[in-house]
């Protein structure tokens, strides 16, 4: 990730956020949460490099600092608790993005929300993986938590967590859907074939990229 486009399309994909230029200088350009109108993302440029300025949580803030010599105290911001990303190259695409996630994390709804908000997206005769919907959700490496979720969900009716299944194509563990062949009985109502205990993804998957389903 060097450009500013593709920071903000990254910003923007996750739910209820919007672009803002508060400062009348186009430099700024914000990703805010509308919720609670806060910004979890800032861009900019100075010499000569794109910045970016995420919210950190001091547990993580000096280990990204530490970690990559890019990660500097939040520019103009208060450097305990912002700090900045140069985009010079020197840092994966997976750790600005999650730098980014744990910075929308911290201002906004919590993870399991995102995660409903995700497999509520799944269009119906298709399925998504456990690793799909944590990239929906935000963060690519929270598989185990997409799944701890989705055993909790409050709402099978509106949350249809029956069309999530693992990288395989395998369905998930029966007393999550309420009883033996019960995520088999919903996905076949659904339209999606299951032939021993596997969707085929190539068939019924979703594609999902920068955290957009295609």
């Amino acid at each position: 990730m060097k450009t500013r486009a593709q920071a903000l399309k990254y910003g923007l994909s996750f739910p209820d956020t919007f672009q803002d230029a508060p400062f009348h200088d186009r430099n700024w350009q914000l990703v805010r949460y509308k919720p609670n109108n806060k910004a979890f993302l800032w861009t900019y440029e100075k010499d000569g490099y794109i910045c970016l300025n995420v919210k950190a949580d001091p547990e993580w803030r000096d280990f990204w600092r530490n970690t990559f010599a890019s990660v500097q105290p939040g520019y103009h911001q208060n450097k305990d608790h912002w700090n900045t990303i140069i985009l010079d190259g020197s840092i994966p695409d997976k750790d600005i993005k999650r730098m980014i996630a744990e910075s929308y994390d911290m201002i906004a709804v919590s993870p399991t929300q995102r995660i409903y908000e995700a497999v509520r997206k799944i269009p119906a005769g298709h399925v998504a993986t456990y690793g799909q919907i944590a990239e929906l959700a935000g963060n690519p490496r929270m598989s185990r938590a997409v799944g701890n979720a989705l055993h909790k969900n409050p709402d099978p009716d509106g949350t249809p967590c029956f069309r999530v299944v693992n990288s395989k194509g395998e369905l998930s563990g029966e007393f999550a859907f309420g009883g033996a062949g019960r995520q088999q009985a919903l996905l076949e109502a659904d339209g999606i074939e299951v032939a021993d205990g596997r969707v085929d993804l190539a068939k019924y998957g979703i594609e999902v990229a920068d955290g957009i389903i295609l």
